[in-house]
């Protein structure tokens, strides 16, 4: 009673020969399987379809936006190249506006300084025609003075007393005709 695998195998090769495409049960299962995957292939179909579509529909968005943002970006670096060589400029034109301020400011405080040497030396020499002639005067009067000592008493040594008062009231007679 026990058939040998073996057998088993062989009356099945036999049987499956004998028997039809459509009376063999694996024949029904590769149809069933065939008409399922077709029946669910266009919805399949279509969901991959979709799901494609709709990440290249995204991608497409992103590169867009990706361009918007680079269009963007190129536009704020021109904008900013430009400013900055408005501010450069700028800066060159501050720069050479200090130059020249400065080398107008040093020319003025050299002719300053030149007009306040001329000044102090004008100073110093007016100062020193000041002390000339004060000590011209000093050297005047400290003469007349020696000299009216001196004339006073050669005055007083040589001349009599009614000589004295002769020339004293001539000299006051004279005075006013001097003093005019």
């Amino acid at each position: 009673m026990f058939i040998s695998v073996a057998q088993a195998a062989e009356t099945a090769a036999e049987n499956a020969e004998a028997v039809g495409f459509f009376q063999n049960p694996e024949s029904w299962v590769a149809i069933t399987w065939l008409i399922v995957v077709v029946l669910l292939a266009k919805p399949v179909y279509k969901g991959i379809t979709k799901g494609l579509d709709d990440r290249r529909d995204r991608i497409k968005e992103r590169l867009a936006e990706a361009e918007r943002l680079r269009d963007e970006a190129q536009e704020m670096l021109a904008t900013y190249q430009k400013k900055q060589r408005d501010a450069m400029k700028e800066a060159e034109g501050i720069v050479a506006q200090a130059k020249a301020e400065a080398e107008r400011l040093a020319k003025q405080a050299a002719a300053d300084l030149d007009e306040l040497v001329k000044r102090r030396e004008q100073q110093a020499i007016d100062r020193i025609n000041q002390a000339e002639a004060e000590a011209t005067r000093e050297v005047r009067n400290k003469a007349v003075e020696i000299a009216v000592s001196a004339t006073g008493k050669l005055i007083a040594d040589t001349l009599s007393a009614d000589k004295t008062n002769e020339l004293i009231d001539a000299a006051i007679k004279d005075l006013p005709s001097r003093l005019h």
